[in-house]
């Protein structure tokens, strides 16, 4: 219980967490989420889609669940069985389960309509769904099991059905792939990103694990997860970013993590990237500082028809036969450009969030610091100095101020009635003392003498000053009368 001791195993535990925080794939681990945020991830998603599987195989009896895959992706609301069909018993699916995510902004019959008709879509580069359907809280879809895997089962050489922790956390060896296939990877990949923005269909979910590897052909998997609202898997990194705010500018972003992965063998360690380590060609090194570096992250991505024309993929042959096809209604198609621009505002919203966040933090982290506290405190003495020096100057204008105006009384009017000063004083003080003024003007030197004191302000400043300064504007020197002295102060000599 010392303190000391319990405070250093804090300061570690905290540097533990934000380790695991920090990683993309630890962080995404329902253990972990669970350990943080226990209140919002209680509930048992296994138990909750098994019940929804049990439900709909009471009405198509022809499917049965051979066994479930545990934790083979990362979604904590995802969960995958291995499936067969009764009369078919040697061929193997996987059953996909999803609830619905954040954004889902598709009306209950819009939603249900569009993933009933993904069985419908075909492309060359898109991994054929068999069937699909939807209630008004999640979605089951079933695809054919792969034995060889995903593109990220291939770069990291793990089996399909291992957990997703174990797949890609700690891989033995760390190899990117070979420059052909890189090549034709990247350009299968691009082009059915194009057909998708063609047809209006939001998607935003690339990474290595939605790639299903079939032969060399790249096919992308989970076009569901837009239409139910689920989060990207790379949501964390580009809403750092406020000019990749659009799906097809998310889309073209996960492309260069995607590319970065098959190139080294690995993800990028942070987001963006200011240098890249060698690489197979010069050619992948320019796609990758067009999507992930600190510049492209800054002013925007390129398009997918950009990408296209760069030297990389420009020169690739694809060799297919089969014509894509994916029909959707009209009202559908507007349905879904709808939703495609609540998801965009929301990312915005959240990138704005995000950014304000970030400066507070900085603000109040450069506050902080010891040299910004230094930097307060002596401007603080500096603006106190200042001050004091301030109030003494005022304090010495105030009061040279009232001696001039007590020493020029007879040319201003006084301002208050409290201060005044005596008007024979201030008109006297300019001449010599002059002998005693005839009779008519001597009761005026009592009354204005007084007047401070007992004349209100307007006499004050009306009529006794006003005959006083004409008594002494008027004075003659004539008008006084002789005066005989008898001088005895002369020496008297005996």
């Amino acid at each position: 219980m010392d303190r000391e001791f319990i405070a250093e195993r804090q300061k570690g535990l905290q540097n533990y967490l934000n380790v695991i925080t920090t990683n993309h794939v630890l962080s995404n681990c329902e253990l972990v989420k669970k350990f943080l945020d226990p209140n919002n991830y209680s509930a048992n998603y296994t138990e909750i889609a098994l019940q929804q599987v049990s439900m709909f195989f009471r009405s198509e009896p022809k499917w049965e669940v051979v066994e479930p895959l545990k934790d083979i992706g990362w979604r904590i609301r995802k969960k995958y069985f291995l499936m067969k069909i009764k009369n078919q018993p040697k061929e193997r699916l996987v059953l996909s389960w999803a609830d619905l995510g954040p954004d889902k902004y598709l009306s209950d019959k819009d939603f249900q309509c569009l993933i009933k008709l993904l069985p419908s879509c075909l492309h060359p580069y898109i991994y054929r769904v068999t069937f699909a359907t939807a209630n008004e809280s999640s979605a089951l879809l079933i695809r054919m099991f792969n034995e060889k895997g995903t593109l990220k089962d291939l770069i990291y050489k793990a089996k399909p059905k291992d957990p997703f922790l174990k797949k890609y956390c700690n891989p033995k060896k760390i190899q990117g792939l070979e420059l052909q296939q890189i090549k034709t990877y990247g350009r299968q990949i691009l082009e059915v990103l194009k057909f998708l923005h063609d047809k209006g269909f939001p998607y935003g979910h690339l990474h290595a694990s939605n790639v299903m590897l079939d032969g060399d052909t790249c096919r992308l998997l989970d076009l569901e997860n837009s239409l139910l609202g689920l989060p990207s898997f790379y949501r964390s990194y580009f809403s750092q970013f406020r000019k990749i705010n659009t799906l097809e500018s998310v889309d073209v972003h996960c492309f260069g993590h995607l590319l970065y992965e098959m190139t080294y063998g690995r993800p990028p360690d942070s987001v963006p990237v200011d240098s890249f380590p060698p690489a197979p060609s010069m050619a992948v090194v320019a796609v990758l500082e067009s999507t992930l570096s600190c510049e492209a992250c800054k002013n925007g991505m390129p398009t997918v028809s950009r990408l296209l024309q760069m030297p990389l993929f420009s020169d690739v042959l694809l060799t297919t036969s089969e014509k894509p096809q994916f029909k959707i209604p009209t009202k559908l198609k507007e349905a879904l450009r709808i939703a495609k621009e609540c998801i965009e505002k929301r990312l915005i919203e959240e990138q704005k969030q995000i950014h304000q966040h970030r400066r507070l933090t900085r603000a109040q982290s450069h506050h902080g610091s010891e040299e910004e506290r230094k930097k307060r405190k002596i401007l603080a003495r500096k603006k106190s100095k200042r001050s004091a020096v301030e109030n003494s100057e005022e304090y010495s204008a105030k009061y040279s101020n009232s001696n001039n105006s007590a020493g020029s009384g007879a040319s201003s009017p006084l301002t208050s009635p409290s201060s005044p000063t005596p008007p024979s004083t201030a008109g006297m003080s300019a001449l010599p003392p002059p002998p005693p003024p005839p009779p008519p003007a001597a009761p005026l030197l009592p009354a204005s003498t007084e007047a401070p004191t007992q004349l209100p302000p307007q006499a004050v400043n009306g009529v006794s000053r006003g005959a006083l300064l004409s008594s002494i504007q008027n004075f003659q020197k004539g008008t006084l009368r002789k005066a005989e002295t008898c001088d005895h102060s002369a020496p008297k000599i005996g």
